[in-house]
């Protein structure tokens, strides 16, 4: 059985190997940098042949605490060592096998979120003594085992209409209560990179004087499509549950047709324009944080039935016996 997904944002890993467990086990690992020695460390544990130094417990244990993730013992952080490592051979097992590029971009993605760039993020771990191979390491397994149980069960972590109604009702709220489902076009009138901000406010007063104007999308799709540095996307939709508050608000107080007040951002000035806007009962933003619920607490709970049965079925080795 082959797993197809999504090409993820995570990094392989890369650990000695040895086929004769035995010596393996007798031997320091060298953890080499730019063709030198740099760390000469014995091994901890074996795990389906692969090893796990006290390096890595070190390494994981830094990491842990830059994180926030403190007071875990030493055999706490290595159990977490291990379950990645039998994540990472099961996910490999059906095809769940992310490129060096793939972790790369997550780790990327993650510095983003945290308004860094990825070698500002690489600088942070350093000064904390922590390789960001330690990092790429947690995110590759994280990423690979959540695709692999959402790929390998996905019909039973489905949650029924039904039963999301039921929980509803339970919680005091309404099956009932109104939604909405809003079809809207986005447009940016695009501000060069680094340009001074009077060029924003003056796109920015353009954009109120086409507010003014633009009663139709027809007649949004025929300004902008024509308009010199200006931008109209297809029309997206979308329903309440899937729309933050702030932004519901602005779509139900504007009159179809019309834009919205515009925006400054990176691009420029942005605006949306509403092209429909009608009533639904199918996803509310009550419905979609109960489902939402629902369905983490089956995906854990699965999560961690499989990987008991992983670990179990795991060639776990220590040096001279735990």
């Amino acid at each position: 059985m082959r797993i197809t997904i999504a090409r993820l944002p995570t990094r392989c890993y890369s650990l000695l190997r040895s086929s004769l467990l035995p010596l393996a086990l007798l031997v320091p690992v060298f953890l080499a940098g730019g063709g030198v020695t740099a760390h000469a460390q014995t091994i901890a544990v074996m795990v389906n042949g692969e090893p796990i130094t006290n390096f890595d417990i070190e390494q994981r244990s830094k990491l842990d605490g830059l994180t926030g993730k403190k007071g875990e013992n030493r055999q706490a952080i290595l159990n977490d060592l291990i379950d990645e490592k039998v994540k990472i051979k099961e996910a490999k097992k059906f095809g769940v096998d992310p490129s060096s590029s793939d972790i790369d971009q997550a780790f990327g993605g993650m510095a983003q979120r945290m308004r860094l760039t990825g070698d500002q993020l690489t600088k942070v771990l350093e000064s904390k003594g922590i390789r960001t191979d330690t990092l790429k390491q947690r995110i590759k397994a994280d990423m690979v085992w959540t695709n692999l149980v959402r790929g390998r069960f996905k019909e039973s972590l489905q949650v029924g209409e039904k039963d999301v109604n039921t929980a509803v009702k339970e919680s005091g709220g309404s099956t009932d209560a109104e939604a909405f489902e809003y079809r809207m076009q986005p447009i940016v009138l695009i501000v060069p990179r680094g340009a001074p901000q009077s060029e924003f406010e003056a796109r920015r007063k353009e954009a109120e004087s086409l507010r003014e104007r633009v009663t139709s999308c027809e007649e949004a799709n025929s300004y902008f499509k024509s308009m010199r540095n200006a931008a109209i996307r297809e029309i997206v939709v979308k329903t309440s549950a899937d729309l933050p508050q702030q932004l519901r608000d602005i779509l139900d107080k504007t009159a179809i047709g019309h834009l919205t007040a515009p925006e400054t951002t990176k691009q420029g000035v942005e605006m949306v324009a509403l092209c429909g806007r009608k009533a639904t009962t199918v996803d509310t933003p009550k419905k979609r944080e109960i489902r939402d619920k629902m369905y983490v607490q089956k995906y854990e709970a699965k999560s961690k039935a499989y990987l008991q049965e992983v670990r179990k079925a795991a060639m776990i080795e220590y040096p001279g016996g735990k």
